[in-house]
């Protein structure tokens, strides 16, 4: 008789084993494409950080200042939805903005010497002057004075902003 070969089993070290599978690289693949990735969005953060910091008061003075145009007019807009119309709520507002109207050539400078955008930033100042000069005193004087701001307004940006 002959004796029977001995089953593999984990204790015994001489049984063969099967052979393993090579592992796959696409796990070191997307690890690497990730990695790759996070820096890429670091590096273009800090690249836009650095172009941003190197602009001067003449690159931002066109944004604020169209900015707080609209401040302003958003806030007298507020004060005509809450029905506070008074002149002595309206005034600054429309005081600020008439001060600003004159920061806009020096603001724009490519479009100084532009007849229509001349044209368009004395209207504004006209308007302001006569909202000034005769200050609205109750919400539909409030509500016309804006309409014709916002319509100097559009005409401007029509025209200029596209």
């Amino acid at each position: 008789m002959s004796t029977p070969k001995p089953q593999a089993t984990p204790s015994n070290p001489s049984a063969p084993r099967p052979p393993r599978k090579a592992p796959s690289a696409a796990s070191r693949y997307l690890f690497v494409f990730l990695l790759g990735l996070v820096i890429g969005v670091v590096v273009v953060v800090m690249l836009m950080r650095t172009l941003e910091a190197r602009k001067g008061w003449q690159d931002h003075y066109p944004h604020a200042a169209m900015q707080l145009m609209s401040a302003h007019s958003a806030q007298l807009r507020q004060k005509l939805e809450a029905n506070r119309c008074a002149a002595t709520d309206v005034l600054p507002h429309l005081q600020a903005m008439r001060t600003l109207g004159n920061d806009l050539d020096p603001a724009f400078p490519d479009l100084r010497e532009n007849t229509r955008f001349a044209a368009h930033t004395g209207s504004f100042r006209a308007t302001l002057d006569k909202a000034l000069a005769s200050p609205p005193l109750n919400c539909a004087g409030l509500k016309a004075t804006l309409e014709d701001v916002g319509g100097d307004c559009k005409s401007c940006h029509t025209d200029f902003r596209g």
